[in-house]
């Protein structure tokens, strides 16, 4: 309950200096000069001789000896003295109280019989009568109220508590009470979250707490699909028309991708993905900041020293850095000087601290994804079929988890495992439903719209595998994917026995989305925008595009970016989340089907004169620290990012 001390400090000052409150009759000048002085100690943080001063003005003036009373017990309470103040308290005399007086004496004597373990009391204390709570002291009585339902066991109702304190909050408060709330509602337990999520509205506003909560507890939960309002960037009148809506750029940014330990080939592809995003933005005049890169070496310990560097060098904003470990190394610093943004999520999965916002490919999101597909399309009930690696366990959790969400049933689940070739058992224990053998597989004459079909999630050699064994089983269902099918570029020969799959996947791949440098051109120019690589180099173009707008985004639900790896909207969390686009295999080439997402006709961002120029407009400087590397091919497998 100290969250809130320099806030106290400055409203104790205040309502000292308040000591000529009507009463029975005015102060004299040395009572108004002893009060004075008495409040400059408190400002001062001399609360012990504050509360001293006040008593002796008690004794002095008993037509106001409760009021000093109170403030010398707050003062006393400010120095971590309750037990000194629980006296006074004790013999204030609330009816010469006046104004919000009151309610503070209820302040204090809950805090009190919090530290007596009298969480009753307590409660009752700070439960709100039909009196307006003054907002500078809303946030101490709704703390106060949470920690006495949190006493008493009432750990949904301590939750939803400090829930309600969010909006009251900034910076290390509001990230230390997200926490304790999100903490809160993980005690409530798995099964209690469920039920009363199920009979919660969309909208409610307690939805995204409590999937946070059961993320905390390792459960993977459906997530409502994100309300893409209004691209940011809109142009506004006026000024030439080339300011656009929540563009701001700092004056300094710091990159923090590791160089060693097994990263650089991945790094190397995010990195140039970031600046070719970066050139980009000054075909259309914008502000550009100056970007020095530092090596994060692929260590907790590595990033944490580079970000410390990058804030001693000036830096006003943190890209980075990439993996998990060194993600959650940063976040859980003491402080954030400067704001991050995350590549990645941290190991804990806890919420985003104060400043902090994550980005990540996550396979959990392409899962997601198929569900709402699928159950866009009519299909109620599915089959799983996915490999062994982690990505697709991960993809097919938030599959389930999502489809149930929208009332499908999952009839069976398997695996296969990676160097095998035959998967007639995987697909004969699932029990699909095969086209009688009287009926031609590749008719569509008698077809009609199918309920049931197939999520798959697999490396492109696996799924070339699987789709002739499906078709020897004479199992037609329609069958849909993550992006890991597609092996970033066209391969018809290879591929042509996946055609009819659907798949989620990247924009920018397919040049699916307007504003953004040309995927050929680029490939032309960058071996490692190619193959496997291109989704991370997507991935680093939208680590640029985000900066801009980040904190728009997060400030403004309903706006998105058209981003190179999807449509981008960022909560109030600070998650970033993906909309993926939708292809299909036809003749063995991959191209976007016509059911995607509304492109927008002039979203890239071209802000002139929209912030402060920058310090620098050249090149991006990079520290000696970090040495550029050989461009590797990684697999999606291998990435960090995610």
């Amino acid at each position: 309950m100290r969250s809130y001390r320099v806030a106290a400090v400055v409203l104790l000052l205040s309502l000292a200096l308040s000591a000529c409150a009507p009463a029975i009759r005015p102060p004299s000048p040395a009572e108004t000069a002893a009060a004075q002085q008495a409040a400059t100690l408190a400002s001062q943080g001399q609360f012990d001789q504050a509360a001293s001063a006040y008593l002796t003005l008690a004794q002095q003036t008993s037509a106001r000896s409760s009021h000093y009373r109170l403030l010398a017990a707050e003062a006393y309470r400010q120095e971590d003295q309750l037990g000194r103040a629980a006296p006074i308290v004790a013999t204030i005399d609330r009816s010469q109280l006046t104004g919000d007086e009151p309610l503070r004496l209820d302040l204090l004597r809950a805090e009190i019989a919090l530290q007596q373990h009298d969480p009753a009391t307590a409660l009752r204390l700070t439960t709100e009568s039909g009196v307006n709570t003054p907002l500078a002291l809303r946030p101490r009585l709704l703390e106060l109220r949470a920690e006495a339902m949190a006493a008493n066991h009432d750990y949904w109702g301590a939750g939803r508590t400090r829930v309600q304190m969010d909006s009251l909050l900034h910076g290390f408060d509001r990230s230390q009470n997200r926490k304790q709330a999100v903490n809160l509602l993980a005690k409530v337990g798995v099964a209690e979250l469920k039920q009363r999520a199920a009979a919660m509205k969309p909208n409610d506003r307690m939805l995204p707490w409590i999937n946070e909560a059961l993320t905390q507890l390792g459960i993977v939960v459906a997530q409502s699909q994100p309300n893409l309002g209004q691209p940011v960037g809109t142009l506004l009148p006026g000024a030439g028309a080339n300011v656009r809506q929540g563009y701001k750029v700092p004056a300094k940014i710091a990159l923090l991708l590791p160089q060693g330990n097994g990263f650089g080939g991945i790094s190397q592809v995010i990195r140039e993905g970031f600046f070719a995003a970066y050139f980009d933005a000054a075909s259309n005049h914008a502000p550009r900041p100056s970007v020095r890169v530092y090596d994060s070496t692929g260590t907790a310990d590595g990033a944490v020293k580079a970000y410390q560097q990058a804030v001693a060098d000036g830096a006003q904003m943190v890209v980075g850095p990439l993996t998990r470990a060194a993600v959650s190394a940063v976040l859980a610093q003491a402080s954030l000087p400067v704001p991050v943004l995350a590549l990645n999520h941290p190991n804990s999965g806890t919420l985003p601290a104060a400043g902090a916002s994550e980005f990540a490919l996550r396979p959990e999101t392409e899962g997601a994804e198929a569900a709402d597909h699928m159950s866009e399309r009519g299909i109620t009930q599915a089959y799983i079929i996915v490999s062994d690696d982690d990505f697709a366990g991960r993809a097919a959790a938030a599959f389930k988890a999502e489809f149930q969400a929208h009332g499908g049933l999952v009839l069976g689940q398997t695996q296969i495992t990676r160097g095998s070739v035959n998967y007639r058992n995987q697909i004969a224990g699932l029990g699909i439903p095969a086209t009688p053998a009287d009926q031609n597989i590749n008719s569509s004459a008698n077809a009609s719209a199918p309920t049931a079909g197939i999520f798959i999630s697999m490396h492109p050699e696996q799924a070339r595998l699987l789709l002739p064994q499906l078709r020897v089983a004479r199992i037609t269902l329609p069958v849909y994917g993550t992006s890991h099918i597609y092996a970033g570029s066209d391969d018809p020969s290879d591929d042509n026995d996946l055609d009819g799959v659907s798949f989620c996947d990247a924009p920018w791949l397919f040049d699916a989305q307007t504003g953004l440098p040309k995927h050929d051109a680029i490939t032309a120019l960058l071996p490692e925008a190619r193959g496997a690589s291109s989704r991370l180099f997507a991935f680093g173009m939208d680590a640029w595009n985000l900066v801009p707008y980040i904190d728009w985004m997060r400030a403004n639900p309903g706006s998105y970016l058209p981003g190179a790896s999807g449509q981008l909207t960022a909560d109030a969390f600070g998650h970033v989340r993906r909309i993926l686009i939708w292809a299909k295999f036809q003749n063995g080439v991959a191209r976007p089907t016509g059911d995607n997402l509304q492109m927008q006709m002039d979203t890239t961002p071209a802000p002139a004169g929209s912030a402060p120029a920058p310090a620098s407009s050249s090149a991006p400087a990079t520290s000696p620290a970090a040495p550029a590397s050989a461009a590797s091919s990684p697999t999606p497998a291998s990435t960090p990012a995610g």
